[in-house]
């Protein structure tokens, strides 16, 4: 077994002050392949100590230099990859090729986009033209608490690492106790790299434990965090007492808008990008709306589709989807199916119990429900897991309003071939992001969301911008 008991504070690998043993449990198996430590407030408040102690050193390092050390971190993460993706595979369930590819390649990218975003950030810049001796100046936030979680873990550690290192913050990571073998990986590289010591520590724990110890310490000026509405709302609350910063990347139940004239493969490509990541995603598309005309051939081709997505092993290549993360996940799926049918929804793929042949892991059975209702739970509710609810409408008002009938606001979709009115659905839409005829967003898009998805955004300028200050000073003089 796998033993990382120890934490990284103020560039040292140090044992726990106050550690509580966790086992990390392999979902493919069911069985305990990592043993870490839980920290305590001792453990908490050294990391934040240490952090505060570097922050104003690094904040007044150029930032040329931050950029740099950035930049020597990508060359070692692409020297790491496999490292990564095994951790992935055994900690969270990712099949190991999707683990070498997305999972590994989204934090490869990320700090990519914040090298060359930095790298024309203007960092001090005048007010306007109107006021010659005004200067706008970005400050760096101070010490930040980055709480991560385990279904992408990589894409979010780098998200906030990666800004927050080149805005000139330090801070504490708290990765997701489901997934924390890929952040120890993490940790190693930023030391290889050669951060000053206290740029960045690692504490791990768990979110009744040091994330709260973290939300609501005074020392820490600012948090971000990823993960659910529900514990969103309690890091907010805590934070409150200190006022501190809360960016918050939360859930959400995605609408894909499919319109009689969508491509012939928008209905194919909105179940495979649902049951991506085994439905572990804020931002999948779980409700497919389908206008009335083509809603009997989207059922089908949605059955076809869900058909072909086979269900294996973490460990073994090729292209399935795997177990989900854990058994109260598992059982909350499972018990969201079965509402499912119980409220009437008309199951056409999958449904509850594992796949065939397995009896162990917590494999979900790739499932789609036809006929919902919007007011139905497994419409309203985010599932986390490979299971789409396909809704008929008749008019682009109704399409609207259904999507936008839903206390989230991640991501929407939309798939039609007149661009006018997908131009109008993106507007109309009450979402951080929208994605039409299955183009992705480029590369530095900010990632974020409205309502109950969260506030704030990350990826590129507006990631960077996100733990920074914004000082105005008058009377500048340019000598």
């Amino acid at each position: 077994m796998i033993e990382k008991r120890q934490f990284y504070i103020n560039g040292q690998w140090v044992d726990p002050i106050e550690g509580n043993e966790h086992q990390v449990i392999n979902p493919s198996n069911e069985e305990a392949a990592a043993l870490i430590s839980l920290g305590g407030q001792a453990d908490t408040d050294a990391a934040v100590a240490a952090a505060k102690s570097a922050f104003p050193s690094w904040m007044a390092t150029p930032a040329q230099e931050r950029i740099a050390l950035v930049e020597k971190l990508l060359d070692i993460y692409k020297s790491r990859t496999e490292d990564l993706a095994q951790a992935m595979s055994l900690e969270m369930g990712a099949p190991i090729d999707m683990a070498r590819t997305q999972q590994v390649g989204a934090g490869f990218g990320h700090l990519k986009n914040f090298i060359r975003a930095a790298k024309s950030f203007q960092f001090e810049r005048p007010l306007g033209d109107h006021a010659p001796n005004d200067r706008i100046i970005y400050e760096a936030f101070g010490v930040c608490a980055l709480i991560t979680p385990w279904n992408w873990p990589m894409n979010q550690i780098t998200l906030k690492v990666g800004a927050a290192a080149v805005a000139g913050c330090t801070m504490v990571l708290k990765p997701s106790e489901e997934s924390p073998l890929n952040a120890i990986i993490f940790a190693e590289m930023m030391d290889e790299a050669g951060f000053p010591p206290g740029v960045f520590n690692l504490v791990n724990g768990d979110g009744v434990g040091v994330g709260t110890q973290l939300s609501g310490h005074p020392d820490v000026d600012m948090v971000s965090f990823t993960g659910s509405t529900r514990a969103g709302t309690a890091i907010s609350k805590n934070a409150a007492e200190t006022l501190k910063k809360v960016h918050l990347e939360l859930g959400g139940k995605g609408a894909n808008i499919v319109f009689a004239d969508a491509d012939e493969k928008a209905v194919k490509r909105g179940v495979l990008h649902c049951m991506n990541n085994t439905g572990q995603s804020c931002n999948a598309p779980t409700r497919m709306l389908v206008e009335r005309s083509i809603y009997d051939q989207a059922v089908e081709t949605a059955i076809q589709a869900a058909g072909v997505v086979s269900v294996a092993s973490a460990s073994e290549e090729g292209r399935h989807i795997g177990p989900v993360v854990n058994e109260v996940q598992f059982n909350k799926i499972q018990t969201l199916i079965q509402k499912g049918v119980d409220e009437g929804a008309r199951l056409v793929a999958g449904g509850p119990g594992r796949p065939d042949g397995m009896n162990k892991g917590f494999y979900v059975r790739p499932t789609v429900f036809a006929d919902v209702d919007p007011d139905m739970t497994i419409a309203v509710e985010e599932i986390f897991g490979p299971v789409l609810s396909i809704i008929p409408f008749d008019t682009e008002e109704e399409a609207t309003e259904i999507a936008n009938d839903t206390e989230y606001g991640l991501t929407n979709y939309v798939q039609t071939q007149d661009s006018a009115k997908a131009n109008r659905l993106a507007r109309m839409l009450r979402s951080g992001m929208v994605e039409m005829n299955g183009q992705s967003r480029g590369a530095g898009s900010p990632f974020g969301g409205m309502k109950k998805s969260g506030n704030g955004r990350e990826g590129g300028v507006w990631g960077i911008e996100d733990f920074l200050e914004v000082k105005s000073v008058s009377g500048w003089s340019s000598e």
